[in-house]
């Protein structure tokens, strides 16, 4: 059993007779035992490069030059964000690591055992709405490539819709969500075993695609020599800051829930290495390359919309389709055979980037953080399906109605959220407790943890309170928002973080918890 006060890396997982009864206890909940703790390196890597190669990753850097970076600049911005993301991901996943606990367990330890229902549901919302976006992306993709192989299932329904999508979307959504189902119910070893064939298999058709579209367009287009429309840091910043916000957005979910993933880690050293290799430098080389990929598509389908072709689907439906895209002659593939092997080729390559993400990101956590409400009551597999409903009820195709609301009203808006209670946690574990947790008392509803820590909640409440009137002036509900908020908003994670963080470390200062000994 865990002795409080131990200074080991791992630590066994095993249970007192009391805890198995508790009210917050199941065995989804429970710590890992050391023999099923076997994610590698190389898991932890090539989870992170199976979630990174997605398709709002691929888009993310479009958004930043649609919004007036060059290149470079969307680069810069990308590789600064998943940088400073890395920090507090490896900072909450040691605890998962250590003690074996999945992201609601710890998150007791700040906010109390019922407490930490708060940052459980906050974050289980967010993720539904992602899985809701990846999920009606993965069915967009579907459809895209069925109605390339049989143009006739666009029409099905004729003028039919349901919650703003046309039957045809419907079908390959409700498809795409059952697939995204299926995986996550058969257990995490499955989520496992899918990322890491997923990971190489996702990188060599993305490579394949960039080194074909780049020889049939004959170079990589002017998008690479288009100029920045801001000439000066002044014009520059007032863009920057909000654009690298949405950026540590991105993976502040993650920043998060990352123990669900850490408390299956042989040790510290395999679950560190493998993510500072797997995050920064794949989100950076994978935006990279969805740079010289649009512009050489550019060049080649230079009768297309320029703005649509930051979207991949929209590419590889181009170069698929039977009918000449606009401004040419013959389709892109003379031969129907080659063309339907490659539409087939193309549609797993979405499929299993997206189904990728979607499991890991946004079907785990939120599965975890619903069984954590009433963990006798909901399990993994029934959290993971509260978590597809939400999903379609949140009407994620409105979410991509376009880049400025998708990077500075969804990814800001829900940092504003999670930013605080990244704070609280990292301050809570490195801080005040030093590392050490009783992770029975986790467990046990008359524990050190046990109700709700006031503190933590006044903490979030009051990381979260400036970033409002910034938020509701952008969604347009409070016009008449001073100024001074607005720029505040811009930094909403990193105001969060440390405004909620300070609070937390004084509060809890001024009441001296009880220590493990």
């Amino acid at each position: 059993m865990h002795q409080p006060g131990t200074a080991s890396e791992v630590h066994d997982s095993s249970m007192p007779p009391d805890v198995s009864a508790s009210p917050l206890y199941n065995q989804d909940l429970a710590p890992v035992p050391l023999h099923r703790r076997n994610w590698t390196t190389y898991s932890y890597a090539a989870l992170w490069i199976s979630m990174a190669h997605c398709i709002p990753t691929y888009m993310f850097a479009g958004g930043l030059i649609a919004v007036g970076m060059n290149w470079w600049q969307a680069l810069l911005t990308i590789a600064l964000g998943n940088t400073i993301v890395l920090v507090p991901i490896l900072l909450n996943a040691h605890a998962g690591t250590k003690y074996g606990i999945p992201f609601p367990v710890l998150a007791r330890a700040s906010f109390g055992t019922r407490g930490a229902n708060v940052p459980a549901l906050l974050r289980a919302i967010v993720a539904c709405g992602w899985f809701g976006i990846q999920t009606y992306i993965g069915g967009e993709a579907v459809k895209t490539f069925l109605i390339a192989a049989w143009p006739g299932f666009a029409g099905i329904g004729g003028d039919f819709t349901l919650m703003g999508l046309s039957l045809p979307s419907l079908i390959t959504f409700l498809l795409f969500w059952t697939v995204n189902v299926a995986i996550v119910l058969w257990g995490m070893n499955s989520v496992r075993v899918f990322e890491n064939w997923a990971a190489p298999l996702v990188l060599i058709m993305s490579l394949v695609l960039l080194v074909w579209i780049v020889w049939r367009a004959g170079g990589t287009g002017s998008l690479l020599t288009s100029p920045s429309k801001f000439g000066t840091l002044a014009e520059f910043w007032p863009v920057f800051v909000p654009a690298l916000t949405g950026t540590v957005g991105f993976w502040a979910t993650l920043s998060l829930n990352i123990p669900d993933f850490t408390r299956y880690g042989k040790g510290q050293r395999e679950q560190a290495l493998g993510q500072t290799l797997g995050l920064p430098l794949t989100m950076l080389g994978f935006s990279a390359m969805a740079v010289v990929i649009t512009g050489a598509a550019q060049k080649l389908l230079s009768g297309v919309e320029a703005g649509t072709l930051w979207d991949p689907v929209v590419v590889l439906s181009h170069i698929t389709s039977s009918s000449p895209p606009p401004g040419m002659q013959e389709p892109l593939i003379a031969s129907a055979g080659v063309r339907i092997a490659v539409a087939l080729l193309a549609l797993v390559g979405v499929a299993v980037a997206t189904l990728s993400t979607n499991i890991a990101a946004n079907v785990v956590s939120p599965a975890n953080d619903f069984a954590n409400v009433a963990p006798r009551l909901i399990s993994f597999k029934t959290g993971a399906l509260i978590t597809g409903v939400l999903g379609i009820v949140m009407m994620p195709w409105k979410l991509l109605a376009n880049p400025s609301a998708y990077i500075f009203e969804w990814l800001i808006g829900y940092s504003a959220l999670l930013g605080p209670i990244a704070g609280i946690m990292i301050a809570d574990y490195w801080i005040v407790r030093k590392q050490v947790l009783d992770v029975p008392d986790l467990y046990r509803t008359n524990g050190r943890y046990a109700g709700v820590n006031a503190v933590a909640i006044a903490a979030l409440v009051i990381g979260v309170a400036p970033n409002v009137p910034g938020f509701l002036k952008q969604v347009h509900v409070w016009e008449g928002a001073p100024a001074a908020f607005s720029a505040i908003y811009t930094y909403a994670w990193f105001t969060g973080v440390l405004l909620a963080g300070g609070v937390y470390l004084v509060g809890m200062k001024l009441r001296r918890p009880a220590q493990p000994s």
